[in-house]
């Protein structure tokens, strides 16, 4: 994980909350909600339904497998490197071979089995100093609390059985090669650090570390020169660190800057001078500061690269002798932006390709540290890997890649939508045909909007398969995500929650308006804290969707966050305020509220999949939302004679305990092509494979 990364991982874990990093899949049985069960007409069209879900289904489970089957070589970031081996982290094992030598000769030092747990999944893998010790955390779909396993690793033997096994441990790092630093997890919780002792006369762990705030989570990272240890301390507005040397590892951690309200920052370390990369430029966005390392209070924090106005850092890794920053440009281009640390005011521009959205870090190299590897991905093209070494004649270079070059071409589009209020939205649109030609085509939109989070933008073979079958692809950039920085993030929390609301009406108001497609060819997908926006843009703006999908949703927000004794709320209290206490929280958030809003009309098609023993986001609510909106629903169809469009409401309710679902590529084809049989049958779409028609009649444009 890259520096800068870290901040937006600990965002993710305080409110993954809501957020899907992974995707987990269980088998699930659909109850189906027809409205006016009473009536012929919905009793003859839900029949329908099912039946054609079912034959669709099928179909698409056999073109997902031959799908995923094509992109199974795609880099990704399994494979790391240590002193002397190369490694590879495949299904349930680690395994390793010399480097230099052929991948036959790779010999296992892992497996999950060791952990006693057969369903576990690795989750984190980190090698000692030398490389004599192994440490990785494996995770249980049923479970949130991870075991982190240490092995010992020898050059001439086969794998080794674990020396120690640690439960409930969430993030680590090797100071030494006897000396491990862990933090610990109490559900969704993570407040103290410890220290591992490892001697010849056994193991000890010493508590160095507790925090006592409950809104702010603890998480270990290291510097990329692998002297310091960081613990990072994060709530929703504010952050703290406190350093490790790993040359006294034995000594009490130091600390950087006391938190303060409105304070975000994040500390790498280079030559004993610190580089921390806070909100303290222009607007409150990122800019780097350094200060030394034996001073490293916020009074001496000197800063020294800012990005030009309208311009935010998205990531930032730090080589030996310079630091590049991945930037999103105010028109939505991402650029990677190089300093040398020695002449930090020279700055060097490298244009990434056009369709690049998503830039994933990859270590690789641990002894040239002034070179690194990264992949570049969007939704519909597959991962490339890219190096750069900043000391170069040509800097930037990508690895030969032939696999994927037969695929074909797709247009990257950025448009601009101008919400209620005058803000610039931007979207995303990805599409085979000309933008001119795209009226009759059906259109996928997506959304999140919070926690200051980018819409995930990484590669997806089912939004590929979409793609060839001619549609179009929409991302909606709305305020509460991170897409165009804090300030973005600021504008869509709390009391201007509704203003995400608006951007996603404005967006889709903006591709009709565009010609891309029509209200009864469009589906909207969220998932998690997404479906707050999607559901309340379903009860204020109805007519302008066809189908929904929302998985694991978080529905109830007013209910959720009323009961201070689930999991989260109060460390989310400063993404949704606090009902309990400020009478003005509670009318803003009933206002907005999916579940509380609901009324009597044509709603959209949905398909909603829940997890019945979700810690996240607890089941209740969603119960709670699908039984109003089914009494809605039936409520205004009943006793009339409707003709065309009848809502269908189906609850796709998998057991289990894990927020993003189990991990099980079978049944992950199963869910995704339960997912793209719905949106198919909704919007009246044949499935040919390379393309696809629609029933007679749809192809007439209908903006009402």
């Amino acid at each position: 994980m890259s520096s800068f990364a870290i901040l937006r991982s600990v965002l993710r874990n305080l409110s993954t909350s809501r957020f899907s990093k992974q995707r987990r899949w269980m088998r699930s049985t659909p109850c189906l909600y027809p409205p006016g069960p009473n009536t012929s007409v919905s009793v003859h069209r839900s029949e329908t339904v099912l039946m054609k879900l079912r034959s669709l289904k099928q179909r698409f489970e056999r073109k997902l497998r031959s799908v995923y089957q094509q992109f199974t070589d795609v880099p990704d970031h399994t494979v790391f490197q240590g002193c002397r081996h190369v490694y590879a982290v495949e299904g349930c094992g680690i395994y390793r071979v010399v480097h230099g030598e052929d991948e036959q000769d790779m010999m296992q030092v892992f497996h999950t089995d060791w952990t006693g747990d057969e369903e576990g999944t690795i989750q984190r893998v980190r090698l000692s100093p030398t490389e004599s010790l192994l440490a990785a955390t494996v995770k249980n779909s049923h479970k949130e609390e991870a075991r982190c396993v240490l092995v010992q690793l020898d050059d001439h033997n086969g794998p080794q059985k674990p020396i120690l096994i640690l439960d409930k441990v969430f993030s680590f790092e090797w100071a030494t090669d006897d000396v491990l630093f862990y933090t610990t997890q109490e559900g969704l919780r993570c407040r103290n650090v410890f220290r591992l002792h490892l001697t010849n006369s056994g193991a000890r762990s010493v508590l160095v570390y507790e925090e006592k705030d409950p809104e702010f989570f603890v998480e270990l990272s290291r510097s990329r020169d692998q002297r310091l240890l960081t613990i990072n301390c994060s709530s929703k507005n504010s952050s703290e660190v406190w350093l490790i040397d790993s040359k006294s590892p034995l000594s009490h951690p130091t600390q950087v800057q006391p938190r303060q309200p409105g304070l975000l920052y994040h500390v790498e370390h280079s030559d004993n001078l610190l580089y921390i990369l806070a909100n303290t430029g222009p607007g409150h966005e990122y800019q780097l500061l350094r200060a030394p390392l034996s001073s490293p209070a916020m009074q001496h924090w000197e800063p020294t690269f800012s990005p030009c106005p309208g311009a935010v850092i998205k990531d930032m890794e730090m080589l030996q002798d310079h630091c590049v920053f991945a930037v999103r440009e105010p028109r939505g281009q991402l650029q990677l932006h190089s300093i040398s640390l020695k002449a930090p005011d020279l700055v060097t521009v490298l244009q990434l390709p056009s369709w690049a959205c998503a830039v994933e870090t990859q270590r690789f190299d641990t002894v040239d540290r002034n070179t690194f590897s990264f992949l570049l991905s969007s939704p519909v093209r597959p991962p490339v890997r890219y190096r750069l070494s900043p000391t170069h004649q040509r800097p930037l270079s990508r690895e030969h890649d032939l696999q994927h070059t037969h695929l074909p071409e797709c247009h990257t589009t950025h448009l601009q939508a101008l919400s209620q209020d005058g803000t610039v939205v931007p979207v995303t649109l990805f599409h085979m045909k000309a933008l001119a030609d795209l009226s009759a085509a059906p259109l996928l939109v997506h959304v999140y909007g919070a926690y200051g989070l980018d819409l995930n933008m990484s590669f997806s073979p089912e939004k590929r398969l979409l793609l060839e079958d001619n549609w179009a692809l929409a991302y909606c950039h709305v305020r509460g995500g991170g897409e165009c920085g804090l300030a973005w993030h600021w504008a869509g929390c709390l009391q201007q929650k509704k203003k995400g609301v608006e951007d996603l009406s404005a967006c889709i108001q903006t591709l009709f308006q565009s010609g891309v497609s029509q209200p009864t060819l469009t589906a909207l997908t969220a998932r998690s804290a997404g479906a707050v926006l999607a559901g309340a843009l379903c009860n204020k703006h109805p007519q302008l969707l066809r189908a929904v999908h929302l998985q694991a949703p978080f529905l109830d927000v007013l209910g959720t966050m009323q009961d201070p004794s689930l999991p989260l709320t109060i460390e989310e209290r400063g993404e949704w305020g606090d009902p309990l206490k400020d009478p003005q929280d509670w009318d803003n958030i009933a206002s907005y509220c999916p579940c509380h809003n609901i009324a009597p009309q044509l709603y959209p098609s949905m398909l909603i999949t829940a997890y019945s023993g979700d810690g996240r986001v607890p089941l209740s609510g969603v119960l709670k939302y699908v039984e109003r909106l089914k009494k809605a629903i039936q409520t205004h169809t009943n006793g009339l004679y409707t003709k065309g469009h009848v809502p269908t409401v189906l609850l796709d309710l998998h057991p289990g305990s894990d927020h993003f679902g189990p991990e099980d590529f079978d049944q992950s084809v199963s869910e995704s092509a339960h997912q793209l049989a719905f949106f198919y049958t909704i919007l009246g779409l044949e499935y040919k494979g390379s393309r696809q028609k629609t029933k007679k009649g749809r192809r007439k444009k209908n903006t009402k």
